[in-house]
């Protein structure tokens, strides 16, 4: 289990990536792009990030007929929901939470590059304590 010195290491890590990402592509972009940069940006600083990672919905211990796909994961233990979108909805932090849940990761970011200014577009989340 990663310490939480160590997941908020990450974290800064993280937000500091998207700062990065958006002065150099800017809003307006559709989000596969921010995806694979801020995967790249993520990676040039030796973090082990996943891209479209599967998380299987179970039911009462059987598999039900729907997975749904992280957008990326950071060093096993934290979990970034991109958007491009005009605004951010309830809904947007209800999928971040969900995908928290089922993958049992305890902090998620949900980052939204259509935005003028980054740290508009940043929302962390928790998933109970850690």
């Amino acid at each position: 289990m990663i310490s939480k010195v160590e997941i908020e290491r990450i974290g800064k890590q993280i937000v500091h990536s998207a700062f990065e990402v958006h002065t150099e592509l800017g809003p307006g972009l559709l989000e596969s792009v921010y995806e694979i940069c801020l995967y790249e940006e993520l990676t040039s600083r030796n973090m082990l990030v996943e891209r479209q990672v599967q998380i299987p919905v179970f039911y009462k211990g059987k598999p039900v007929l729907k997975d749904f796909y992280i957008d990326l994961l950071v060093e096993k233990s934290i979990i970034i929901e991109l958007k491009a979108v005009e605004c951010l909805l309830p809904v947007h932090e209800v999928q971040l939470l969900t995908y928290m849940k089922l993958a049992n990761i305890k902090l998620g970011y949900l980052i939204n590059f259509n935005v003028p200014l980054i740290k508009q577009g940043i929302k962390r989340k928790i998933n109970g304590y850690f």
